[in-house]
């Protein structure tokens, strides 16, 4: 299977955006180079611009910009945005509902060695819990171009997170995303799996494994965290009554949360989580830190095979 960075969609969704609306601009905090929106200023000198390392006045300006009635797309690292800049993103861009987007690059596991202060595991409980922000975390590049481009069309502010490393790709050029909806990968009788960024790949392989044991396992790429797409999570967790939620962000506000929360509302359905368990990462490939907290096929296929024989 190919893999692709997912940054390269984002840069390639910058590009469109750009073409299509001439009031996009992007501002970015020294991380050009490792998230690619340096492309977009060498196609558009006007319209980029590099704040350096201080995310919160790169926030600022961004309001000031869609207060003058720009589309700002902000990019540096996902736990540089959600931690650092977090105030300004709350109290100036969140409680006016301004038109700001911002990329979350490097986030969860993908930067490896850059270990525990670099790896964004908390951002989605983060930016979920602000009013009137949005949440996207596309699964491959192509996905990422097209939450780039779901951010523009979407009202006031937009968190699109993506990861370093190269992941395989799923999608299709030609794919759209669409806030506050999901999409249904694989229908399944038995169980239904809720994955979002990089551990959609992981539970395509682990969808495979299942069907070895006889298990016909659903498969939700919940892209829209924030709107959730409701109708389709209740659809299939009422077709199956056992859900297993797998993201790379902490087990707490993140995703599992997005989702229980919403199915604690609707009646009896079985849960399990695989993500990180209260704690912080470390340096290693992304791959080692993946396999020490479970987030990889083979531990979503057995956490699975546990729910369903009641273990």
């Amino acid at each position: 299977m190919k893999l692709r960075p997912t940054r390269e969609g984002y840069a390639e969704g910058l590009i469109t955006a750009g073409e299509i609306n001439e009031k996009v601009v992007v501002l970015d905090a020294d991380v050009s180079r490792s998230i690619g929106s340096f492309r977009f200023g060498e196609k558009f000198p006007d319209r980029y611009f590099n704040i350096g390392i201080s995310e919160q006045d790169m926030l600022g300006e961004a309001a000031g910009l869609a207060l003058a009635g720009y589309m700002p797309f902000v990019s540096t690292y996902g736990v540089f945005a959600a931690g650092r800049a977090w105030d300004q993103i709350r109290t100036t861009i969140c409680y006016m509902n301004l038109d700001v987007k911002i990329g979350g690059a490097h986030a969860g596991v993908s930067v490896g060695p850059d270990g525990a202060t670099h790896q964004a595991l908390e951002d989605i409980a983060i930016m979920r819990v602000l009013p009137r922000m949005k949440i996207l975390t596309p699964a491959d590049a192509p996905q990422t171009r097209a939450a780039v481009l779901a951010a523009m069309k979407a009202e006031g502010p937009v968190y699109i997170r993506f990861g370093r490393n190269p992941v395989p790709v799923i999608y299709t050029d030609s794919c759209k995303v669409e806030s506050g909806k999901g999409d249904l990968l694989a229908d399944g009788s038995d169980v239904t799996i809720v994955a979002s960024g990089v551990m959609v790949g992981e539970a395509l392989e682990a969808l495979k494994l299942l069907s070895k044991k006889g298990i016909k396992s659903g498969l939700i790429n919940m892209v829209s965290i924030k709107p959730l797409d409701e109708e389709l999570l209740m659809n299939q967790a009422k077709r199956t009554g056992a859900v297993v939620v797998a993201e790379d962000h902490q087990q707490t506000g993140g995703l599992y949360g997005a989702v229980s929360e919403y199915l604690g509302k609707i009646g009896t359905v079985t849960l399990r989580s695989i993500g990180i368990p209260d704690s912080f990462g470390f340096s290693a490939t992304p791959e080692e830190i993946q396999k020490h907290f479970g987030l990889t096929a083979e531990n979503i296929a057995q956490v699975t095979q546990n729910l369903l024989s009641g273990k």
